[in-house]
């Protein structure tokens, strides 16, 4: 009986295991949920000018974002940026358009950040082929930062690019 308690013991051991690396190695990936705190209308004022951002309730496995950044109430430029579930994990689309929509990458080209990790409300996501993070951080409930990551001596330092307060 003895052995049969630890024949047993052992397999929930194992059971167990396998499910927290399942949920480990599935969560690596993202999802559009790790996101969901950017939600809603936002307004960010660097360097002098206005950004307003706009990020759409999560629908499937995407979320659409689109910002305006402006001087002098004058269109600079516009993003579009796109979450997608993907098999490989949740990546991140972003194309800039110059005003009259003038794209500025190729048409058949856009930025493309892959998902590193996510906790409650922070997600960084890592640029395809260039050492660049981009960190979403929820610092308050009506306020949340994009950062811009590089490596400085081994190690990813942050650098804020817009600190978003909530339109309310």
């Amino acid at each position: 009986m003895n052995h049969c308690l630890k024949t047993f013991n052992f397999l929930i051991f194992l059971f167990v295991g396998s499910l927290t690396a399942y949920a480990q190695s599935s969560s690596n990936k993202g999802t559009v949920a790790d996101l969901r705190f950017i939600e809603g209308e936002w307004i960010a004022k660097p360097n002098g000018k206005t950004v307003e951002g706009v990020w759409l309730t999560p629908r499937g496995e995407n979320i659409l974002g689109f910002m305006r950044m402006m001087k002098d109430d004058n269109a600079e430029m516009y993003e579009i940026l796109a979450y997608e579930q993907t098999e490989k994990g949740l990546i991140s689309l972003v194309k800039h358009f110059k005003p009259g929509l003038l794209g500025l990458e190729d048409k058949e080209k856009q930025d493309r950040y892959n998902f590193i990790e996510s906790s409650t409300g922070k997600a960084i996501f890592e640029k395809e082929g260039e050492p660049l993070r981009i960190l979403y951080e929820k610092r308050s409930p009506d306020q949340f930062v994009i950062a811009r990551g590089n490596q400085q001596d081994g190690k990813w330092v942050y650098k804020d690019l817009f600190v978003f307060n909530r339109i309310k």
